[in-house]
């Protein structure tokens, strides 16, 4: 069946005859600070909305240091308007072919375009159907990839392209192919206006009204911009203005003084209490529960930086069912949610919901730990935006300062040793999502008896993928007193790197193959054929598993080149797959081709639909 472009095909050959030119204009300002690029078209959502808000390019006035550092990151470029600055992608006459649709990109006149035309064929040997032009109007992401957002009619509809653009690999894939999603499941449809809208702007408004579900979408700003974090800027703007606006004018507090909270004031996450400066947080990097009806539709969400976050969309913590009356018929209607969110323990397993592992650490809830701890939105790279001094052991020792001087007899590790970071032994890289692994925002203690119950890779063996959970459960019996735990034979005596990789499901293979090309990982497992395992899972069933795979087979330098294509044709994947039988039979180390036989052929198939 065609993609739902067909639906709308009538639509859109109507919208082939007009023409419009000239989507927006990038401004420099006298200090050549970028402005937003701005975009008014009717069948665009738009910026601007009541309530209050004034964008960044008001606040850049004033604080010109904080838009440049703001400008430059990931957060401002989550949503854009699809013009030349934004876009990465190739346009230049690409055919991408999806089903009985065939596209042909490109840029014309200063706009991207993709050109539909229909290619099934008749009982005659016919193809029918003429090229539609059908504008690409924006773009979400910058950093890792970019999805692309066509008019779909209905006022600003904006439907998702079925391609997505990998910006490392420079290569279109199937949208579908960069999630880690049953491969039974049929293509996703995905409306940015209903989705994406809801934490990918700056206070977003659905706004779909009439029989005809039209829509009139719009946000205060596309990304997410200074509004975002420090509220509506309105009244603040007026007051400073009222004031003569000069930066000496401006009430300075003291540190660590509550950032007064009411009509006029705008608000400053560094001055709030820990929880209520991470629930700003929160309110995009958690997994929260709201209704999606008429009022959100029209209004969007009612929370406001400062506002307490429980009140508004409370944060769905499935290990505290007891507090939280109204979550267990939730649950109980919408089972995917803990499948596709959690670790069957509750833990989050999937990217962009951190706030929900931090308000599971006792670093938060007994502590005073907040996101700022860490993390700087104007002192930072835009890389992960930690603040100075934070990639290390730092961010830890801020609090746990006894371990400076304790370090070795704590970890038992040598001091430079990847052991010996605090980050790799109480947030591993348990969490998924945009095609890798991703460090836990819960922050744990090491425990094979916790994680083995859960399913989940557990800290130590994420390291040592030679060895096996025993070896690392009787590690932790013998230094930190742990309880000895019950496993099975394979879990006693099979290096979890490969029991992981070859019989885990989806979740754990994912994650596997991620650790099986992690400098820290592969410099210490070294009687684990890496290359070999690696080799042989380019034909999993699941391909976000054959992508990972694929780049961390290319981390050894033997294969950096290796001609592979994990969206490519299934034939030659398979072929690539068996190849590395033979790099297996040469390199017997702790592993022989018979167990690899036999673990993968016991492979856990169960359906997995990780939601990011």
């Amino acid at each position: 069946m065609p993609f739902l472009f067909a639906k709308f095909r009538a639509f859109w050959i109507s919208l082939a005859v007009l023409v419009v030119m000239g989507i927006g204009a990038y401004w420099m300002s006298r200090e050549s600070l970028p402005r937003k690029v701005s975009v008014e078209l009717p069948t665009v959502p738009s910026e601007g909305r009541p309530g209050g808000f004034v964008t960044s390019n008001e606040c850049r006035e004033c604080h010109a240091a904080e838009y440049k550092s703001w400008h430059r990151s990931y957060h401002r470029t989550m949503t854009q308007y699809a013009v030349e600055e934004a876009v990465q992608a190739d346009f230049d006459n690409v055919k991408l072919q999806f089903n009985d649709d065939l596209f042909r990109l490109e840029k014309r006149s200063g706009q991207f375009l993709a050109n539909v035309s229909d290619t099934s064929v008749t009982s005659s040997g016919s193809v029918v159907g003429e090229e539609t032009v059908v504008p690409v109007r924006m773009v979400t992401g910058s950093h890792h990839m970019q999805v692309f957002w066509l008019e779909g009619g209905h006022g600003n509809l904006m439907l998702g392209f079925p391609f997505t653009w990998l910006n490392a690999e420079k290569q279109w894939v199937p949208r579908a192919d960069t999630f880690l999603r049953d491969p039974q499941l049929p293509p996703p449809v995905e409306v940015w206006n209903e989705t994406c809208i809801r934490c990918h702007t700056t206070a977003g408004q659905s706004r779909k009204h009439g029989q005809e579900q039209v829509f009139r979408t719009r946000s205060a700003e596309l990304g997410i911009a200074c509004e975002a974090c420090h509220g509506p800027g309105d009244a603040h703007v007026k007051e400073r203005r009222a004031e003569g606006g000069t930066k000496a004018q401006r009430k300075k507090l003291k540190p660590g003084e509550p950032t007064p909270i009411g009509a006029s004031s705008i608000i400053h996450p560094a001055n709030l209490d820990p929880v209520r400066s991470s629930q700003i947080c929160g309110n995009c990097h958690g997994m929260k529960w709201f209704e999606a009806n008429e009022d959100w539709n029209e209004n969007g969400f009612h929370f406001r930086p400062g506002d307490d976050l429980e009140k508004f969309t409370p944060t769905i913590r499935p290990t505290q069912i007891a507090k939280q009356p109204w979550l267990k018929p939730v649950l109980e209607k919408h089972a995917e949610i803990m499948s596709d969110f959690f670790w069957p323990d509750g833990m989050v397993r999937v990217s962009g919901r951190e706030f929900n592992g931090l308000v599971e650490s006792a670093c938060f809830e007994r502590g005073k730990m907040s996101c700022l701890s860490c993390h700087s939105m104007h002192e930072s790279e835009p890389v992960d935006q930690l603040a100075p001094k934070m990639e290390g052991n730092n961010a830890c020792l801020q609090c746990h300062e006894k371990f400076r001087t304790q370090l070795v007899s704590h970890t038992r590790h040598g001091d430079q040793s990847s052991g010996s970071q605090c980050y790799n032994c109480h947030m591993p890289h348990t969490t998924y999502g945009l095609l890798k692994a991703m460090r836990s925002h819960q922050i744990t203690s090491p425990s094979v008896s916790r994680d083995a119950a859960a399913g989940r890779p557990n800290a130590c063996n994420l390291c040592h993928l030679d060895r096996s959970l025993g070896w690392a459960a009787t590690q932790l019996t013998g230094w930190y007193g742990q309880k000895p735990v019950a496993l099975t034979e394979d879990q006693k005596t099979v290096p979890a790197g490969a029991l992981w990789l070859l019989q885990g499901d989806a979740g754990e293979r994912a994650l596997a193959a991620w650790h099986l090309g992690w400098a820290p990982a592969r410099e210490v497992s070294t009687n684990l054929p890496l290359a070999a395992l690696l080799g042989l899972t380019l034909n999993d069933p699941y391909s976000a598993v054959r992508f990972v795979a694929q780049r961390s087979l290319r981390s050894d330098p033997t294969y950096t080149q290796f001609p592979y294509n994990y969206v490519g044709d299934p034939s030659i994947r398979a072929t690539s797959a068996e190849s590395f039988w033979a790099v297996l039979s040469r390199q017997p180390r702790s592993l022989t081709v018979e167990m690899v036989r036999r673990l993968k052929n016991s492979q856990n198939s169960r359906p997995i639909h990780l939601r990011e």
